[in-house]
Parts: structure tokens; C-alpha cells; sequence
């Protein structure tokens, strides 16, 4: 069966079986597990997924794609297929998750960010979520201070997050202009927040971050509209120096940093 490749969807197709195998080894899948697969494409994951008997709902955007997955899959009682958009999926049909499912796909890089966003932050979080995603986006996730960046906090602040593997642009068809990367994102299940206290840490972090070669304690100043003396006493209590920036605070000082601004009533 055919079907027309939808550039717009930013569609690459794995066809190298050895990472399958890593992801499916990484998220440790089986048949007690109910596994979300985002952009199932031609069904190679689908396949490694069933073969683990777990139950599989896939989410696949393109209509002729689905067509051909519930054709070459029609014998599998374990898998939903669903059409349409993993973003309005989340939004709005992610009651049908039990709790501690596990996420898997190989996600068009344009949607990499907030789509990470969007599964971290729903009410019943994944258990586990195992990403191919761009090689560059996936260093940035995992990285430490002196090169700490937004996006590395908004996943560390929810996750434990590490590179599997190394994916070459060769394992894919259509070939893309850039390698990828296999990153598993492990949700912290014993770290309850409030609404409010998480839109006060981003709200402080992305102000930090808005002029990321200026000093930390202008950008806050300014963006916060924050006496410049409150934040000078606030790096003091947590021994920092006035002239640093905002990559090199580690996730443990933005939390600390954060608590003290949100008492100075922000």
C-alpha cells in the first residue's frame, strides 16, 4: 500500500532495526505496560512494541499513514490507532492514559520542545518517555552549569533526563540534513508542586534567561522589576557572585534563588 510523504509534517522514517532495539531495551517495555507512541509512521516501533505484548495507543497526524498501519496491523487486539495531532491529544483526550504509561516516538523536530512541555506537565505524568529527537536539542536537554540553558531547566526541573544513543541521519529514509538522538526523560514521581510555585520558578528562570550574555542580576532587575539591592541580598545568602550568569546555576540554585525573589512577594 502507498502513500504520499507529508513534508509539512516534517516526516523521516527509522529504518535501522539496532535503534528500535535500544528503545524498546531503554524503557524496559512489557506487557504490563501501556505505551503511548507518538508518530507511529510505517509501524517499525509498532511492531517492536507489540512483540513486547504491552498495550499500544498510537497517535499518528497523517490520514494515509493511519490507513496503512491499521491495514498492516489489523490483527493486533493490543494497539489504538488514532488519527490526529499528539498536541490536542494531550490537551484533550489524555484521560484515556492510566497512570505510569510510558511515551515513545520519533517526533518531528520542530515539535520537540513543546511537546516535552506538554507531556511533563500534564496532571497524570508518564512513568517513563523515551525520544528519537534532534542530536543538538538533546545535548542542550541534558546539560549541566556553565552551560545550562531554558530548556535543560524546564526538563530537569521535572525529570531525570540522559542520552541513549547517537542515531546517524543514516538510519532514517527520507536521509535528514542532521543526525539524531535517543533521549530518555524519567519523570520524579515523589516532587509534588503548585500551580503557583511553578509559574513563579519560570517565570523568575525565563527572566534570568531573556539576555543570556548579560549579568544574571541585571537581567533579573529589569525583566522582574525588582529592587536591584533585593536581588544583591538574596546572591549573597546563597554565595553568589554578583557578576554571574544565568548558565551557571545549577537546577538546586534556581529552585533556592526562586524561593527567596517569590518571599520578596514578586
Amino acid at each position: 500500500m502507498s502513500f504520499i510523504k507529508q513534508k509539512k509534517l516534517g516526516q523521516v522514517f527509522l529504518k535501522d532495526q539496532s535503534f528500535v532495539n535500544k528503545i524498546i531495551k531503554a524503557g524496559q517495555i512489557n506487557e504490563k505496560d501501556l505505551v503511548l507512541e507518538i508518530g507511529a509512521g510505517k509501524g517499525i516501533l509498532t511492531q517492536a512494541l507489540l512483540k513486547t505484548k504491552a498495550q499500544v495507543i498510537a497517535i499518528e497526524k497523517d490520514p494515509g499513514l493511519v490507513k496503512f498501519l491499521k491495514k498492516r496491523f489489523k490483527n493486533n487486539s493490543n494497539l489504538k490507532i488514532i488519527q490526529g495531532d499528539i498536541r490536542d491529544f494531550l490537551i484533550s483526550d489524555s484521560q484515556i492514559l492510566k497512570s505510569n504509561f510510558k511515551v515513545i516516538g520519533n517526533i518531528p523536530y520542530y515539535l520537540t520542545s513543546h511537546l516535552i512541555k506538554l507531556l511533563l506537565e500534564l496532571e497524570k505524568q508518564p512513568k517513563d518517555i523515551i525520544l528519537m529527537i534532534q542530536k543538538e536539542v538533546a545535548q542542550r536537554i541534558i546539560q549541566k552549569p556553565s552551560k545550562m540553558n531554558l530548556l535543560a531547566i524546564s526538563v530537569q526541573f521535572y525529570a531525570h533526563a540522559k542520552i541513549i544513543s547517537y542515531v546517524p541521519k543514516t538510519a532514517f529514509s527520507p536521509k535528514p540534513k542532521i543526525d539524531s538522538a535517543i533521549i530518555q526523560i524519567t519523570p520524579f514521581i515523589d516532587i509534588k508542586r503548585t500551580k503557583a510555585a511553578k509559574q513563579s520558578f519560570f517565570k523568575i528562570v525565563k527572566a534570568g534567561f531573556k539576555q543570556p550574555r548579560k549579568l544574571l542580576i541585571n537581567n533579573l532587575c529589569l525583566n522582574l522589576k525588582i529592587d536591584k539591592k533585593i536581588i544583591e541580598k538574596s546572591f549573597k545568602k546563597l554565595n553568589l557572585p554578583l557578576n554571574i550568569r544565568a548558565q551557571n546555576l545549577s537546577l538546586d540554585q534556581w529552585t533556592c534563588l526562586s524561593l527567596l525573589l517569590i518571599n520578596n512577594k514578586l
